[in-house]
């Protein structure tokens, strides 16, 4: 039978005859027989946990296996929470009105605000690609609005139609 490198053996799904052994309360109780562990971890109610099978003699644990297994899946969801940074983007045009671009711009700065990455985009059009100075313009508007709050990740770059950069909270 092989196990999944998440699931631990528990009760009479461990093999060694010998086992060391951990009380519920964090005790050692020393080496002794699997029968005896789980002799020992029935009168508790509890389960017996193989927590380090490579060991020798593999260690053994008394506890609430479902506990155990809950908790364990609440650090793991808190890892994937911290583990990338998001990046969000957005989007201008070279004709940008005012409002448009304050109102963009804002939204720029509240990703900022919580954390997250900004691609911030300028899309050309047709003849707009004679003009890329203007979108350069915007970028260089946006980065200097946003100084405080953020730093530049990747300057602005010509990609194809777009032209974008990469802002980073501070």
């Amino acid at each position: 039978m092989q196990v999944n490198k998440d699931e631990c053996r528990i009760n009479d799904k461990i093999r060694a005859r010998e086992i060391r052994c951990i009380g519920p309360d964090g005790n050692q109780l020393g080496v002794i027989s699997r029968d005896e562990a789980l002799e020992i971890a029935h009168q508790a109610d509890l389960d017996l946990v193989e927590v380090s099978p490579n060991a020798d003699p593999p260690v053994c644990r008394i506890m609430d296996y479902g506990k155990y297994k809950y908790q364990k899946s609440k650090r793991d969801a808190g890892k994937q929470k911290q583990k990338g940074a998001t990046v969000k983007e957005v989007k201008f045009r070279p004709k940008i009105d005012v409002h448009d671009y304050n109102f963009k711009r804002d939204h720029v700065e509240r990703f900022l605000k919580k954390g997250a990455k900004v691609r911030v985009t300028i899309m050309f059009r047709g003849r707009e690609m004679a003009h890329t100075d203007k979108g350069k313009e915007i970028l260089d508007k946006v980065a200097e609005e946003m100084a405080e709050i953020s730093r530049i990740d990747r300057q602005p770059m010509l990609e194809g139609r777009n032209m974008f950069m990469i802002l980073s909270p501070k």
